[in-house]
């Protein structure tokens, strides 16, 4: 088990392109979210796919899992197991400052949402963020993956960031 510490981030402007040294498309289907903030996903990206098991949240972290499981597998569950909605991203590598930041542009309803997260070895570590940066979003619970899929998912359109952020907290 790891224990995940993590900061997300709006995104000023483009100045992160720039500094992107590696990118990788990702599709995610939510299994099972809990009351106590627990959730189960399978993710996808171009070379493998697994399942993700995150505990309750302490904090700005949360115990989290992970398990590589066969392609075939994870592609059944988004069929089967998840609901019909997903989420799809390319997230984009972009070291700053001696952490490695990945920002998550977004596509199918979410299209146009840009994020940027990094994680940390502890919530009070010090880091410098980068010029790009925009508003912090950590603990805004409109712009939790797992949130932003049920509540826009099978919107059947492109949703803003501005209607995010019109939603409730």
């Amino acid at each position: 088990m790891r224990f995940e510490v993590e900061r997300k981030f709006l995104v000023a402007d483009e100045g992160w392109r720039a500094g992107v040294t590696s990118r990788r498309r990702l599709t995610d289907g939510l299994i099972g979210q809990f009351a106590t903030g627990n959730k189960v996903r399978v993710r996808l990206d171009e070379d493998r796919a697994w399942l993700t098991v995150k505990g309750e949240r302490v904090g700005l972290g949360r115990p989290e899992f992970e398990y590589e499981i066969p392609r075939a597998d994870a592609e059944s569950m988004m069929g089967l197991v998840c609901d019909t909605c997903f989420i799809e991203k390319t997230r984009h590598c972009v070291p700053h400052a001696g952490l490695i930041w990945e920002v998550d542009v977004y596509a199918g309803t979410l299209t146009g949402m840009i994020l940027a997260e990094v994680e940390l070895e502890h919530e009070g570590q010090a880091f410098e963020p980068p010029p790009w940066l925009g508003r912090e979003v950590t603990g805004d619970p409109r712009f939790r993956q797992s949130a932003l899929l049920r509540r826009f998912g099978a919107a059947g359109r492109v949703v803003t960031l501005e209607e995010v952020l019109a939603g409730p907290l």
